[in-house]
């Protein structure tokens, strides 16, 4: 390179040389290949420099009037260095909040090339949008949270050094991002869960919607036991405040963008840095610690990616005067005994969790065995299921509320208000403790009486077969024909069985009781006696058609009313002992001789006479 250096030196020197001695610069100029004026410029150079001016000299302009200071350049340099997750827009924003004095604050690309010139920085592919995902935010806060939990933050037992993983139950803003619920359980239940919840609607208020993924903690949407149509605590929370849940679908955690985003936040700047903790209580005050940073101190790229904001500057919980018109409820066995009130103005108001809200001790005053209480929602089918014990309530009761009184010996089902069954209990106490770490609450006292004597007025129910016969006891008994294929009820009083509806306990027959007394507490689903039952005055009306001669049948017992009414179609009022027919505008009283059912209500379809041609 050197030689090829002096070679071009020697040429350059050949040609002033020659344009010296009086050679014409054109002719020079022409035989060395390059432009007269180019010439000129070589002699000029030797005249000032001698054999140097001839060298090869930078191309690089003398000043750069829009060239980064070298201070902004260290500034740039010495932020990346300290946190190595920032990126150029980061950077950007924090110069923006808080500016260096004497330094500029540059644009985007140029900290990339700074960074790129430092070598802080790889460059790396850019990934091919996909636009698959339809992004959405709410125009306003307190409109949708997104909720969910993380893993990862370690708890160490000192004495043991057993190390063990806590959960993080999170919640974001859908509008400001901001984190609303932030709180370390050790086990991520359904109650500590509700928890946690119970804690960020008495700190900021009750929002319009929530969002969830399907986990047992938030929906029975996909629950063992045939209980896929249930209604967890979590449910009941929302229901009862008013709070629409949305649920995302399955493997789809994009719909639940905010709060994922959030994790992929929290994880390396939290939990690659963070613990183990040795208590909950310490693990809980360094998650406040970062997420008071998150909230108030931090920008948010998603929020403006050009002018730092922050998500305090766009949250806003819900009015003290708002929140006392719709008071929070939540179940007697979580609700707060103080809630708090909206952030204020001291050092820590923007904290996801509040610590100064007490709350019941979930299980406080809670023995083995003790009844809980629990809602379910009828499903399609109209059957039930309670850690594997069916409950029929049919079609007709489709989407309704159901209320569950469970003990280890009764089940009491009501719906609004009124017991529609009780059945006996086929659950353990180990049952009644699962059901009460997950959506069932401490029940108060049972609906009818907990015991049965032999004396005492029972229940059963039981399907009428087609005939309108019941077994009972060993004992088939004739309920009535026009009961046949129905569910209904048996109190059983004494020497008197009576048959009643379930919805309306309205009495339908009675009979006479074939079981003896010592019998009644081993027959099968038998039960404390509900209210007395209600009879009804009203009769049943039906039609009938005349005959030729003018006769109706009713009950198959015949009534004339004579030949100018053949063929006629009345209408007869059947009451136990009478029967009342309206005939040309009178009504016909006539007493009855049988006690048989009335098993037809409409006229009967007439016969088809063919015509003969």
């Amino acid at each position: 390179m050197a030689l090829v250096v002096l070679s071009v030196v020697e040429q350059r020197l050949d040609a002033v040389r020659e344009v010296l001695s009086g050679a014409e610069v054109t002719e020079v100029a022409c035989r060395y290949g390059v432009h007269r004026a180019t010439l000129h410029r070589w002699v000029g150079r030797y005249l000032t420099d001698q054999l140097a001016g001839l060298a090869d000299r930078s191309h690089r302009p003398a000043s750069c009037p829009h060239q980064v200071a070298p201070s902004v350049e260290v500034v740039v340099a010495e932020m990346r260095r300290a946190h190595p997750r920032w990126g150029a827009k980061r950077i950007r924003m924090e110069l923006l909040r808080k500016p260096v004095e004497g330094v500029t604050v540059p644009a985007v690309r140029t900290i990339v090339r700074v960074l790129h010139r430092q070598g802080l920085s790889q460059p790396r592919p850019r990934k091919r949008p996909r636009s698959s995902y339809r992004r959405f935010e709410r125009p306003g806060p307190m409109q949708l949270w997104g909720i969910d939990i993380v893993g990862g933050i370690a708890l160490i037992d000192v004495a043991t050094g057993v190390v063990r993983e806590a959960k993080l139950v999170t919640g974001v803003d859908d509008h400001s991002r901001y984190c609303v619920m932030a709180a370390v359980v050790e086990r991520a239940t359904g109650r500590a869960v509700c928890l946690a919840f119970a804690q960020a609607l008495g700190r900021f208020g009750v929002p319009e919607e929530v969002i969830t993924d399907n986990g047992k903690q938030f929906t029975d949407r996909f629950g063992r036991h045939g209980t896929r149509n249930g209604e967890v605590l979590f449910d009941k929370i929302c229901r009862r405040n008013g709070i629409t849940h949305r649920l995302t679908a399955p493997a789809s955690p994009n719909q639940n963008g905010k709060v994922e985003r959030f994790h992929g936040t929290f994880r390396p700047d939290f939990l690659d840095d963070a613990g183990p903790f040795t208590s909950v209580e310490e693990a809980q005050a360094a998650v406040d610690a970062w997420v008071h940073d998150y909230n108030v101190d931090r920008p948010h790229q998603a929020l403006d990616d050009k002018v730092p904001v922050t998500p305090v500057e766009r949250f806003a919980p819900v009015p003290a005067e708002q929140r006392a018109v719709l008071p929070l409820w939540l179940p007697p066995a979580i609700e707060p005994v103080t809630v708090a009130d909206p952030p204020s103005s001291q050092p820590d108001e923007h904290c996801a969790t509040d610590q100064s809200v007490k709350t019941a001790t979930p299980d406080q005053g809670r023995g083995p065995g003790d009844p809980v209480q629990l809602e379910r929602v009828v499903g399609p089918s109209g059957n039930l299921s309670v850690r594997g014990q069916q409950f029929w309530l049919g079609p007709a009761r489709v989407g309704q509320l159901v209320r569950f009184w469970i003990s280890c010996d009764f089940i009491h089902l009501s719906i609004g208000g009124t017991r529609v069954k009780t059945v006996r209990s086929h659950l353990s106490v180990n049952d009644l403790a699962i059901l009460a770490a997950g959506a069932a609450i401490p029940a108060g006292p049972p609906p009818l009486p907990s015991s049965l004597e032999p004396d005492t007025v029972v229940e059963v129910e039981r399907a009428v077969a087609r005939g309108g016969t019941v077994a009972l006891g060993g004992h088939v008994i004739l309920a009535a024909e026009i009961l046949g294929g129905r569910q209904v009820g048996i109190r059983i009083e004494g020497a008197t069985l009576m048959f009643f509806d379930l919805d309306t306990r309205e009495l339908l027959r009675t009979r006479p009781n074939p079981i003896p007394v010592a019998q009644w507490h081993h027959l099968r689903g038998v039960r404390p006696a509900g209210p007395p039952l209600r009879t009804s005055a009203e009769p049943i009306t039906v039609q009938r058609r005349a005959s030729n001669t003018g006769v109706i049948t009713v009950c198959k017992q015949q009534v004339a009313l004579g030949r100018a009414h053949a063929h006629h179609t009345v209408t007869v009022h059947v009451a136990e002992t009478t029967l009342a027919i309206e005939v040309d505008g009178e009504t016909r009283i006539v007493r009855r001789t049988t006690t048989l059912p009335v098993r037809n209500i409409k006229v009967d379809r007439p016969r088809t006479v063919p015509s003969i041609s």
